[in-house]
């Protein structure tokens, strides 16, 4: 005599198999203990020593999380930097700090960086120059090369008219600053970039 199942004990018994793999999804994400960071600040009145301090920061699993230039309580400006890593931080990054007042060594360096395979990770102000800060990843098997663009002016309008060209020739927007100039007002810097493929 062949066994007949009535359809109400088939939808009980699917109920109670979703009821246990709901459960278990529960217990897991219980296991599973939060992500915990290291965070490290780096501060210094000297561009020069802070490159050298993220690069002995980023040995140590460390890596760059944000930046800010400004005046300090006590008088006189400084750059601040934050540095983040979790337990499984391995150093596998290095640094590359530009600062400059003029546009056109900031695109000269830049461009040099970019073909190094330098990314763009931040930038601020600093004594009325912009501070760029760029990464490299040495756990790329291929080397991953920028190129860069740098806008300045005084006017947005201006801005915005070079922001559409370059934004049309395929770069992408990475940053922007305001500044102080050396013969006063104050300049906007924008930042833009586009990976290099291979032809």
């Amino acid at each position: 005599m062949a066994l007949r199942f009535r359809p109400f004990s088939l939808l009980a018994l699917g109920l109670a198999f979703l009821a246990v793999l709901v459960v278990n999804q529960g217990l897991s994400a219980q296991r599973q203990a939060p992500a915990e960071y290291e965070y490290l600040v780096l501060a210094t009145t000297k561009t020069s020593t802070m490159e050298k301090e993220l690069q002995e920061a980023a040995e140590s699993g460390y890596r760059f999380a944000g930046a800010m230039g400004g005046k300090r309580v006590f008088g006189g400006e400084e750059l601040v930097v934050v540095m983040q890593r979790d337990s499984d931080s391995m150093p596998r990054f290095e640094y590359k700090l530009l600062s400059t007042s003029k546009t056109s060594t900031m695109q000269k360096e830049l461009q040099e960086a970019g073909d190094a395979g330098f990314a763009y990770r931040g930038q601020t102000t600093l004594k009325k120059e912009s501070v760029v800060i760029l990464e490299r990843d040495r756990a790329l098997a291929n080397l991953r090369r920028f190129e860069y663009r740098v806008l300045a002016t005084q006017k947005t309008s201006t801005m915005q008219d070079e922001l559409r060209v370059t934004g049309a020739a395929g770069f992408d927007f990475a940053g922007v600053t305001v500044a102080p100039t050396t013969f006063g007002g104050k300049e906007v810097m924008v930042i833009l970039r586009r990976l290099v493929t291979d032809s």
